[in-house]
């Protein structure tokens, strides 16, 4: 593992234990060279999950990706990392068991549906996102559908 301050090649695992309900590793790490210490996670790959994007072309499922535009929803909410963990491994669970393909809508639904369950605020950025609001008739239309 290469040190992310100095580039170095020389790092040594100073600490490990599991997270995510067992299903990840998190290390502490350190760079031999500069004494930087920073953290690196290993995690069991799941099946090859491939997306079909709305326009039909299709990529390798990406976590952190879907990762960060869930943590753009839940800027300055009351949410913790291991809250997302635990979403993101329910849902990549979910996706991997039906099949090997997975469109993005329904990451989108999904992920709406845990966030909705989560925090509403952090649902409706989602939303206004994945269902591209075009105004905010729109907008005040999913609010309504909220506290209905």
């Amino acid at each position: 593992m290469h040190c992310p301050r100095c580039k170095c090649a020389d790092t040594a695992v100073i600490d490990s234990r599991t997270t995510e309900d067992s299903r990840a590793i998190r290390r502490r790490r350190v760079c031999e060279k500069c004494e930087h210490r920073f953290t690196t996670f290993e995690r069991q790959e799941l099946i090859s999950l491939i997306v079909i994007k709305r326009d039909g072309t299709r990529e390798p499922f990406n976590r952190s990706k879907l990762e960060r535009g869930i943590w753009l929803a839940c800027t300055k909410r009351p949410i913790t990392q291991e809250r997302i963990d635990k979403l993101l491994n329910k849902l990549e669970e979910k996706w991997a068991a039906n099949k090997k393909e997975v469109a993005s809508t329904t990451i989108g639904n999904d992920v709406m549906r845990e966030l909705k369950r989560i925090d509403k605020v952090a649902y409706i950025r989602f939303a206004s996102v994945h269902r591209e609001f075009k105004d905010v008739d729109e907008f005040k239309e999913e609010l309504g559908k909220l506290f209905a």
